[in-house]
C-alpha cells in the first residue's frame, strides 16, 4: 500500500470535503403487502423466523425487525400466521394492534424450524432484484462531474503536480476505470482514497438485502459502508417523504482490497451453514469506488482478473451465479481503480490497457515537491522546520547514495525522529544528529554502509 504523499491535513478516511447532499433517489414506503414486490410466503417465513429467535414480540416490534410498516404490511402477515394457527396472541403491551404481544404455536414452530433449515437469515426484508437494479442505475457514480476548483479542494492535503493533478480530474469525469502507476511510496493509495473519500460525496441508498430467485443476498455490509442514520425516514424530518426501511442511507462506498483478492471474492459468497449469499465486493461497491490495490500481487494472475472485468467495463453489467446454476445481472455502476507499483507492461498486453481508459504514471516528487512535502510533514508533527538540515538529508542520504526521493520518505523519517528523540527524552529537531539515526533505521543500506551517527546521545 502507499503511503500518503503528505499528510499534513488529512484526516481519517471517513472525512469529506463537504457535508452530503440529498440522495437523488428515495426509496418509496410500501404501503401494501403487493407493494414490497415480496411473496406473502417469503415474508411469513422470515416473520416466523424472527419471533422463533426472539420469543415473542409484539405487533410493532416485529414490523421494526422486518423494517415494514406495520399498518397495511406486517398486520397482514400476522393476520395471515394467526389464520394458520403459526402465531398467537399472549397479551398486550399497551393500547391498540401493535401492542399485541405475539408468539409462535408448537405448529408456528416447527414450520419456523422448517424455514430456518433453508435459510437462517432473519434480518430485515430483502428487496427485489428488478428495485435494487433501477435504485442503482439511478444513483450511479457516473452523475459525479468534478472541476479544477473541486480537484483542488479535495486534493489538497496532497503534493501533486499540474501534469499528474489535471489527469485526475477528467479521469473521475469518464466514470469508467483508472490505472494509476509508479514507484512505490508517491501516494497512489492516497490519491484513490481521496477520490473515494472527498471526490464522491454524495448519499445513496442500498438494501440490506436483495432477494433473487427465492434466495437471499446480504448487501450491507457494516465494514465497508457508512450509514446516515440522520437520514433514515421519520426520526428527524430530514426527508420529505417517508423511505422505505428496507433500505439504509450510507455515504458512497469506497472499498479496497490488495494483494488478498481473490476471483472468488468477486462471486456471490454462499454459507453453507447460514445458507444465504454474501454480496461480492463490487455489488458492495455499487455507487461508489472500489480500488484494487497492489495490483499484480494477488495470487490470482493479472490477466484472470482483468479478464473478470471485461463485460463490467464494457457493458456497465455484471452476471452472478446461485449456486443452483441460475445466472442474474446486476448494474455494475463502480468506478475501479487499479494501482500498482510493478511495471503495467510486465502485468497484461496492451490490448488488456486499452480497456483501462486512464493511465496515470505517479512519479517521484522533484526537489522542490519533496521539500514542499517535508515542510508540511514537519508542521503538522511540531518539529520546527530547517532548510539546511533538509539539505543536509538530500545531500547526504539521496545524492552520495543515488537514492531516489519517495513522497513517504517524509512522514517516515521525521516519525523515525520523534521515536528517537522520545527515546533520548530530548525535543525532536532536525539535527544532524537525529536525521543519521533516523536514516540509518529506514533504509536498507546494502553492503554494509559504515555508520553515520555517533553512538552518543543526541543533543
Amino acid at each position: 500500500m502507499n503511503a500518503p504523499v503528505s499528510s499534513q491535513t488529512e484526516a481519517p478516511t471517513s472525512s469529506r470535503v463537504a457535508p452530503p447532499t440529498e440522495p437523488a433517489f428515495i426509496p418509496p414506503m410500501p404501503r401494501t403487502l403487493e407493494e414490497t414486490g415480496l411473496s406473502p410466503a417469503l415474508l411469513a417465513d422470515l416473520a416466523l423466523k424472527i419471533l422463533y429467535n426472539a420469543g415473542y414480540l409484539t405487533g410493532g416490534q416485529l414490523s421494526e425487525r422486518l423494517h415494514l410498516p406495520y399498518t397495511g404490511v406486517t398486520e397482514v402477515i400476522l393476520d395471515f400466521l394467526k389464520r394458520e394457527q403459526l402465531v398467537e396472541v399472549q397479551g398486550a403491551k399497551g393500547v391498540g394492534e401493535q401492542a399485541y404481544q405475539y408468539a409462535l404455536t408448537a405448529r408456528g414452530r416447527d414450520r419456523a424450524q422448517e424455514a430456518l433449515n433453508r435459510s437462517q437469515y432473519a434480518g430485515p426484508a430483502p428487496v427485489p432484484l428488478a428495485a435494487y437494479s433501477v435504485a442503482m442505475r439511478r444513483q450511479s457514480h457516473k452523475g459525479t462531474r468534478v472541476t479544477p476548483r473541486v480537484m483542488r479542494q479535495a486534493l489538497n492535503h496532497l503534493v501533486l503536480n499540474d501534469r499528474v493533478f489535471h489527469k485526475i480530474g477528467p479521469a473521475i469525469n469518464s466514470g469508467t476505470s483508472i490505472f494509476l502507476y509508479g514507484p512505490p511510496g508517491n501516494g497512489k493509495t492516497s490519491i484513490a482514497e481521496a477520490i473515494g473519500h472527498r471526490v464522491f460525496e454524495g448519499i445513496i441508498y442500498i438494501p440490506y438485502a436483495v432477494e433473487v430467485g427465492g434466495f437471499i443476498i446480504k448487501v450491507f455490509d457494516e465494514v465497508n459502508h457508512e450509514p446516515l442514520s440522520n437520514h433514515r425516514s421519520g426520526q428527524t424530518g430530514v426527508l420529505k417523504v417517508p423511505a422505505d426501511a428496507r433500505w439504509i442511507p450510507i455515504r458512497r462506498p469506497f472499498i479496497m482490497s490488495g494483494g488478498e483478492l481473490t476471483l472468488e471474492m468477486l462471486d456471490l459468497t454462499w454459507n453453507e451453514v447460514s445458507r444465504y449469499y454474501e454480496a461480492p465486493l463490487q455489488m458492495k461497491a455499487n455507487g461508489g469506488v472500489f480500488l484494487i490495490d497492489d495490483f499484480g500481487r494477488q495470487q490470482v494472475r493479472p490477466r484472470d482478473l482483468l479478464n473478470r472485468w471485461i463485460v463490467p467495463l464494457e457493458k456497465g453489467v455484471d452476471y452472478l451465479t446461485l449456486h443452483t446454476g441460475q445466472k442474474f445481472e446486476i448494474p455494475f455502476e463502480t468506478l475501479i481503480i487499479f494501482s500498482t507499483n510493478l511495471n503495467p507492461r510486465d502485468l497484461v498486453d496492451e490490448a488488456f490497457l486499452r480497456r483501462i481508459r486512464h493511465k496515470i504514471e505517479i512519479t517521484d516528487p522533484t526537489p522542490a515537491e519533496f521539500r514542499e512535502i517535508f515542510r508540511r510533514e514537519c508542521q503538522a508533527r511540531g518539529i520546527p522546520y530547517d532548510e539546511q538540515a533538509l539539505v543536509y538529508l538530500i545531500q547526504e542520504w539521496y545524492i552520495k547514495r543515488r537514492r531516489p526521493l519517495r513522497a513517504v520518505h517524509a512522514r517516515d523519517l521525521l516519525a523515525h525522529i520523534q521515536d528517537i528523540a522520545s527515546y533520548f527524552n530530548v525535543k525532536p529537531t532536525l539535527s544532524k544528529e537525529l536525521i543519521d539515526r533516523a536514516c540509518e533505521a529506514y533504509f536498507v543500506e546494502m553492503g554494509g554502509a559504515p555508520s553515520a551517527a555517533s553512538p552518543a546521545k543526541p543533543g
